[in-house]
């Protein structure tokens, strides 16, 4: 790639991770905050779920509006508002209320961060370093989730969780000067020049339908992606909890943090195989393969540590190896002027089903009380939603040869 696109992808994905320092605070937290909170499983997944909620009910206003307005300006208030969220969160939340609140508020931030940084990538490259850019970009959000995990696993380690929760709020603070340095005007101006942008009319991306397969997979993908790191660090803890007084040389949140770092690798690579094999084949061959794995996880709680941990990292592998190229194929099949509106329907598709699958996990997790076959049961919801992925795939395809070739290449 061209020495200035890896540079602007390199700003773009080190921002990235600053603004989702505090995405996985309270999932990080959840086995502290749990008890202190005095905090139901159902509870703690509304407050999971939270986050979802205020990213699907802004998406669809922040990112169309990035079709008729310059991206930077959304993107920079919204990193600012994560900022506020976390150090507010820090400072403020004392219970299922105000963490709630905090949690909207850090969703609705991300929302004006996400899928508006794609875009400012997008604007600015094109060909192959625009496809690796959508992969690198989208894969980033591993590390970001694994960066928050392990800032909040300094709680039980070196400061009080308030502490740890008010570091996260750095991030999203520095990714401002970051970015705004890092991104010049774009190549194009958004929108038709001379025409108004409807940004509310969703009707021109409803029938394109290469780009809504890949959006009605992505929302199965993010069902199962969103509801394993909601519940990664609990899962984890309790299944350290199964083995007593054993000495165990290593955290939930150490283990947590390794299996969502592994998601980067297998999500770059994941695209790559899917350039190769073809898009839809290797994302329906992910999905069957990642929701297998996680149903193995869930039912080997009582298994001996080091496997349990080996699994977690697996399944955070597993789990994230379609992210990108659902992404990127969505990003391709986008129509021009549609582009927003277009990224602003595969975010609130697949948050919008974000939010369900944390509070799904918990009330299975009440429901069957709560003990190892629960956590069994619990990741079998999990992963029946994404087995439907391929279904989704096919049924929208393309149906010319021609657009096969084109967007899954």
């Amino acid at each position: 790639m061209p020495a200035h696109a890896t540079r602007l992808i390199a700003a773009m994905c080190t921002a990235k991770v600053g603004n989702m320092a505090g995405t996985m605070v309270f999932p990080g937290l959840l086995p502290i905050l749990q008890v202190e909170w005095a905090l139901s499983n159902t509870e703690a997944g509304w407050i999971n779920g939270a986050f979802f909620a205020g990213y699907g009910a802004l998406v669809p206003i922040l990112v169309s509006y990035t079709d008729r307005i310059d991206a930077r300006k959304v993107y920079l208030a919204s990193a600012a508002l994560g900022a506020v969220a976390m150090f507010g969160f820090a400072a403020l939340a004392e219970g299922f209320w105000t963490a709630l609140i905090f949690r909207v508020l850090t969703g609705i931030s991300f929302a004006g961060t996400y899928m508006p940084g794609l875009k400012l990538l997008g604007e600015r490259l094109s060909g192959a370093a625009q496809t690796r850019a959508v992969s690198f970009y989208t894969a980033t959000g591993a590390a970001g989730m694994a960066f928050s995990v392990l800032l909040s696993g300094l709680a039980g380690d070196t400061m009080h969780w308030r502490w740890a929760a008010a570091l996260t709020g750095l991030g999203p603070l520095l990714a401002v000067p970051l970015t705004a340095l890092a991104i010049g005007p774009a190549a194009r101006r958004p929108g038709p020049v001379g025409a108004p942008v409807r940004v509310w009319d969703f009707r021109p991306v409803l029938r394109n339908r290469p780009a809504m397969g890949y959006m009605l997979g992505y929302a199965v993908h993010c069902w199962e992606l969103f509801g394993y790191w909601g519940w990664v660090v609990a899962y984890l803890a309790f299944a350290l909890s199964l083995h007593g007084t054993e000495a165990v040389p290593f955290s939930a949140q150490h283990i947590a943090a390794v299996a969502l770092l592994a998601g980067l690798p297998a999500s770059v690579l994941g695209n790559e195989g899917a350039l190769r094999l073809g898009r839809r084949r290797a994302v329906s061959y992910y999905m069957i393969g990642s929701a297998l794995v996680g149903v193995v996880l869930g039912f080997g709680s009582g298994w001996p540590m080091a496997v349990v941990a080996f699994l977690a990292i697996v399944y955070g592998a597993t789990v994230m190896s379609d992210s990108a190229s659902l992404t990127a194929g969505m990003v391709a099949a986008a129509r021009d002027g549609e582009q927003g509106r277009t990224m602003a329907l595969h975010s609130f598709l697949g948050f919008g089903v974000a939010f369900i699958a944390p509070i799904a996990f918990g009330a299975v997790l009440d429901l069957a009380g709560g003990g190892p076959m629960a956590w069994g049961f619990a990741f079998m919801v999990l992963a029946v939603v994404p087995l439907t992925g391929p279904l989704w795939l096919y049924a929208f395809g393309p149906r010319r040869a021609a657009e096969v070739i084109e967007t899954e290449r």
